[in-house]
């Protein structure tokens, strides 16, 4: 496992995302309502704990 690994640098125009996309849209809630651990598990056989990239939850 690389202790190391390097921050993924986001675009700056991702702040344009709260401005252009309504806080009532449909995607915004199904990201609230809907339980994606599930994905971690999943995968979780898929990386290796001793060499590669870190996996790291995205939420």
């Amino acid at each position: 496992m690389i202790s190391n690994q390097q921050p993924l640098n986001l675009s700056p125009l991702m702040d344009i995302y709260d401005i252009l996309v309504p806080k009532d849209n449909m995607l915004r809630q199904i990201i609230h309502l809907v339980d994606y651990s599930f994905v971690q598990v999943e995968l979780q056989h898929k990386y290796c704990l001793d060499n590669g990239r870190n996996a790291v939850p995205s939420i």
